[in-house]
């Protein structure tokens, strides 16, 4: 069974833009190129990667594979790059991985700045929440990820900031106008959870407050929840990086007691780093 770079960086071109067109637009070659390197990794592992109906989407067998093509595909390049000029700015593409409220609040600065210092380096952004934020950069999507509370802290990670948690009211609340809340006081509203990541934190929380911990909902969308509390269903608690997210008529206020979470911007644990993850990691 012989697979070449070639082979993989087709398929995950089209597992990525959903095509082949588009594939082929990304890669610099034509539409036939690249239906000829899926079908040279069709016979070389034996097995369809893709279906080709009505998108082309990964099987069974290709999303079995995709992380590994990702990460074959990752080395090739942080290989010729290295080999191109070893002391060289780094130069390529990578991904960052990062949950919304860090997309939201930090991401944006940085990558401006990113694009600033490294004009060779496309960054490329991926948002999800906490815990696919971790899976996609153990598995290949990613090339550095913001991660939450990781535990143990990644030893070559750089510490971005910490975020303290914030109550969402409505404007018209009779808290919303403090300087903070006492989670506790929040006691006789319905509280909907962000199961978006954060749990642990609320969690916490509640622990700290001796306040019980009874959600009436849970809703994964940030923009669901800031809807239901605009609406009055209840109240609720995020991070403070979610500022500007809310919209009108919602009011966040610094909890007490005072709790944060420390974000960690890191490349992978078990395998080797991109270069320009590095060059990104040491500027912060």
């Amino acid at each position: 069974m012989a697979i070449g770079v070639t082979q993989l960086r087709a398929f995950v071109a089209v597992a990525d833009t959903g095509g082949f067109g588009a594939a082929a637009d990304r890669l610099g070659i034509s539409q036939s190129a690249v239906s000829h390197a899926i079908a040279a990794l069709e016979r070389a592992t034996d097995r369809p990667v893709l279906t080709r109906q009505p998108r082309p989407v990964p099987t069974l067998f290709g999303e079995r594979i995709l992380d590994h093509a990702r990460a074959a595909v990752a080395a090739v390049a942080a290989i010729t790059v290295l080999a191109a000029d070893p002391d060289a700015r780094p130069r390529g593409e990578l991904t960052v991985a990062a949950p919304p409220t860090v997309c939201h609040g930090l991401l944006p600065g940085l990558l401006t700045r990113w694009r600033a210092d490294f004009p060779d380096l496309t960054v490329t952004l991926f948002e999800g929440e906490d815990d696919e934020v971790a899976g996609w950069l153990e598995g290949g999507s990613a090339d550095l990820a913001v991660l939450v509370d990781p535990r143990p802290a990644p030893e070559r990670g750089a510490v971005l900031g910490t975020d303290r948690f914030h109550a969402v009211l409505r404007a018209d609340h009779p808290l919303a106008g403090q300087a903070a809340v006492d989670l506790a006081d929040l006691a006789d509203d319905d509280f909907l959870l962000s199961v978006g990541g954060c749990e642990p934190q609320v969690r916490e929380l509640h622990r700290r407050s001796r306040s019980p911990f009874t959600p009436t909902h849970r809703v994964r969308q940030m923009s669901t929840l800031f809807a239901m509390v605009r609406a009055g269903v209840g109240v609720s608690v995020v991070p403070g990086l979610a500022a500007g997210m809310q919209g009108p008529g919602l009011a966040l206020v610094p909890l007490l007691p005072e709790l944060a979470r420390t974000l960690v911007l890191t490349g992978p644990v078990h395998r080797p780093w991109h270069p320009g993850a590095r060059a990104l990691v040491e500027a912060v």
